[in-house]
């Protein structure tokens, strides 16, 4: 049976580490991140894959230097987060699950710049690892559609478990019966890493666009000079209520009960976390801060 290295790191790369070792694949080691620190104290967190390796009894190490002195049939890179170095790469062929229809959006963050840029579908690759952003001949691929609604965190989970599947599915010949690949074709497209600046809820910009922030389960404005995150927002053409085009009196991020008007269109916020507090329906936090006519989301100067 082959011998297979697995690099990864977060939750989405466990899932195909543990779809391989449940499909009876040989994994000799595993390489991901370093432990971080979580908060003031000194103990440190190991990253996702990590914990899943050692539950699994597998080795793990944070060198990548260890690959190549393993003697390994293949390594398999899923969200690993390192540039794999060309001497690495020389040393041992690699695939590697990318979560994007290639060449569309190679690089950091697939999921995330699909859901921003409103693609209707994505999927998964499996492709050779070349020392180029994402460039291999790709092995294998499927391709699933974005939901109207559905946030990154939960298309990102349909996409790792379909994404080990296929994997799964690819390998189950045998690592000498791996196919060459067929060259990418397309435009390529490159999804950086989200900035913090992105994640903010620009009032003048388009309801439909702000959704699509939310839709990154990370977003954030400001109330009475405190951060409050938008975890969940349906944009309309309208405020729920009244004609299209009407999102009440006052510029952009004025409130109108939940409703937030924009530079096109309102956002109606479904569920908020203020500053220090749990989660909560819009509505319930709406009633707590007895929000008067004419208040703003944003306008004032954020608290750092």
């Amino acid at each position: 049976m082959a011998r297979l290295v697995f690099l990864g790191t977060p939750p989405a790369a466990a899932v195909s580490l543990d779809a391989l070792v449940r499909a009876g694949h040989n994994v000799a080691l595993v390489v991901s991140r370093a432990d971080v620190r979580r908060g003031r104290g000194t103990a440190r967190t190991p990253s996702p894959t990590k914990r899943a390796a050692l539950d699994l009894g597998i080795d793990v190490t944070d060198r990548l230097e260890d690959v190549s002195a393993l003697g390994a049939d293949l390594g398999v890179v899923v969200a690993y987060g390192r540039i794999i170095p060309r001497h690495i790469l020389e040393s041992l062929p690699m695939v590697n699950v990318h979560f994007s229809l290639l060449p569309r959006w190679r690089g950091a963050a697939p999921v995330e710049r699909a859901v921003l840029a409103g693609d209707a579908e994505t999927g998964v690759c499996l492709m050779r690892l070349e020392e180029g952003l994402d460039t291999g001949p790709v092995l294998a691929s499927r391709r699933v559609a974005i939901g109207e609604r559905e946030h990154v965190a939960a298309l990102t989970e349909r996409l790792a478990t379909l994404g080990a599947q296929l994997l799964v599915d690819t390998l189950a010949p045998g690592v000498e019966a791996l196919p060459a690949g067929s060259p990418q074709t397309g435009e390529p497209t490159y999804a950086q890493k989200v900035r913090p600046d992105e994640l903010r809820l620009e009032w003048t910009r388009p309801a439909l666009d702000l959704e699509r922030v939310v839709r990154l389960d990370r977003a954030w404005t400001t109330f009475r000079r405190e951060r409050l995150l938008v975890l969940d927002a349906v944009a309309h053409a309208s405020a729920p209520g009244r004609e299209a085009g009407d999102g009440g009196d006052g510029g952009p991020g004025t409130l109108r009960q939940t409703s937030v008007r924009t530079g096109d269109g309102v956002l109606e916020l479904l569920e908020v976390q203020p500053a220090g507090k749990r989660p909560m329906p819009a509505s319930a936090w709406w009633r707590g801060m007895r929000v008067e006519g004419g208040e703003t989301l944003g306008g004032e100067q954020e608290r750092r």
